[in-house]
């Protein structure tokens, strides 16, 4: 529902050393969020037209990526990718009304 959050769920419990985390969002698969612990990077990053300025919310945990207030130009698709041991890929379609 609109005004709420969404959390998209990585299933890691746990981020690996070696592990590099990128969430991207829409057709055009712009990177809105990047961990690697072995680089030191823990950033979140908003689209060209600042639809996710202050919504965006990493787990440092998990890597799992939480969108605040939510409104309908949050919908759409969001890509996640995990290179560590072996190459990990999802998908999520997110829906608001």
């Amino acid at each position: 529902m609109e005004g709420d959050s969404v959390t998209l769920q990585t299933g890691v419990t746990k981020i690996q050393y070696d592990d590099d985390i990128l969430w991207k969002f829409g057709a055009e698969t712009s990177l809105i969020a990047k961990i690697s612990i072995e680089k030191q990077i823990f950033s979140t990053f908003d689209v060209p037209d600042g639809r996710f300025r202050d919504r965006l919310k990493l787990d440092d945990k998990t890597g799992s990526l939480t969108v605040k207030n939510i409104t309908t130009e949050h919908a759409g698709r969001f890509e996640l990718e995990i290179n560590g041991v072996k190459l990990t890929s999802k998908t999520f379609t997110v829906s608001v009304y």
